[in-house]
């Protein structure tokens, strides 16, 4: 089995026993021989990551701004013109807002990379007949893992045993509820990940009882690994704080190339000496360039990223401190998944207003319960499957 074939095949359809058989594995789990030559075969169990950036690639990023580039286009005409002072005093400020820029990614890369490593997940595995605690990027195909109250399912994985078992899938589906697993075969094959009843996926929280499944999918090949590779392709977006300086800058530059043309060809209308008009163009363009803002900007993002970092936000880019107060609206449509989850009454409820609510729980309970149990035996039809 490739590993591409985890997440596409349609293992919520196949018994147990013949899961077990495709996957070439036994419930008493693999051998740590063949679990070696799975790992070498498959690859680690890990999602794919991002490119990192290197220190140099930091450091170069933080000239990349508009406004950087008017400055350090300043700073080399005022020492074509014989302004040594200005000069200096502007590769100054862009050195002191690179610094401020680097150290805070610095900073934040080595504080994400040590959260990494101390989250890093483990798993209960059944090897050789006995159950082993090892890391999760360790799992390969075949492997069976125990669940219990609490875990992170470390893989996607067919169900094998489920003693009221109920896992908790809203990071994947948004669902809020968690959802009760069981190990039936199920007729249907193309159903919502929500409705695999008897699978478990990567990433989910097991937040009711234990049980056991065997790894179909690893790493890339999981459901949350179809979507991080979908995220990999985006492209990156600039803050509206960075877009605004940009806008800022390219309007001031031609501004301020428009009234130096003025004044250039003002001052030879009236006969002065093209270079010396030139010289007072320059030294009129240069006197107009904010060669503090970039640098106000960086110190002013660096204190908000201070007060944050306070109350435990980590802040990975400077110009996203600002991004959090541009947002107007928060659109969620599954509560739980933003939101605290419970529901609460403002004014209390008299005695028909509460024998109504237990009538309707009890209703609703009843009407899903029977609409599961119908699903599992086929005597109905799914949302997406047709008649």
């Amino acid at each position: 089995m490739a590993p591409e074939e985890g997440a596409t095949r349609t293992w919520h359809t196949l018994p147990v026993e013949e899961a077990l058989a495709t996957l070439d594995a036994v419930p008493q789990g693999l051998t740590f021989a063949e679990a070696e030559r799975r790992l070498a075969q498959y690859g680690a169990n890990a999602l794919p990551e991002g490119r990192r950036r290197s220190p140099l690639r930091m450091l170069a990023d933080q000239f990349a701004d508009f406004m950087i580039l008017v400055l350090v286009a300043a700073a080399v005409v005022s020492g074509i013109v014989g302004e040594p002072s200005d000069t200096v005093a502007i590769y100054v400020i862009v050195l002191l807002n690179a610094s401020i820029g680097f150290v805070q990614e610095w900073r934040a890369e080595r504080a994400m990379a040590a959260l990494r490593l101390m989250a890093a997940p483990t798993a209960r595995v059944r090897r050789d007949g006995t159950v082993a605690i090892l890391p999760a990027d360790r799992l390969v195909p075949g492997d069976i893992v125990l669940l219990e109250a609490g875990n992170v399912v470390p893989a996607d994985l067919r169900l094998l045993e489920a003693a009221q078992l109920r896992l908790s899938e809203a990071a994947l589906t948004g669902e809020s509820q968690p959802v009760e697993k069981h190990t039936e075969a199920l007729a249907e094959a193309q159903m919502p990940l929500g409705d695999r009843a008897n699978m478990a996926w990567k990433g989910t929280l097991v937040a009711n009882g234990r049980g056991a499944g065997v790894v179909v999918a690893t790493g890339p090949a999981t459901e949350f690994g179809r979507i991080a590779r979908l995220l990999e392709g985006a492209d990156e977006v600039k803050t509206p704080l960075q877009k605004r300086l940009a806008r800022f800058g390219t309007h001031l530059a031609w501004a301020v190339l428009a009234i130096c043309a003025v004044v250039f060809v003002a001052g030879l209308a009236r006969g002065e000496p093209p270079v010396l008009m030139f010289l007072t163009a320059v030294s009129l363009a240069v006197a107009a360039i904010p060669e503090a803002l970039p640098a106000v900007v960086a110190i002013a993002l660096a204190l908000g990223a201070a007060r944050m970092a306070r109350q435990n936000a980590l802040i990975r880019r400077l110009p996203a401190v600002e991004t959090l107060g541009s947002v107007t609206f928060i659109c969620s449509d599954k509560t739980g998944t933003l939101t605290q989850n419970p529901v609460f009454k403002t004014e209390p409820l008299d005695w028909d207003e509460l024998l109504l609510c237990l009538l309707l729980s009890t209703a609703v309970f009843f009407a899903v319960e029977a609409e599961k149990w119908l699903l599992r035996r086929g005597l109905i039809y799914g949302k997406s499957q047709s008649r």
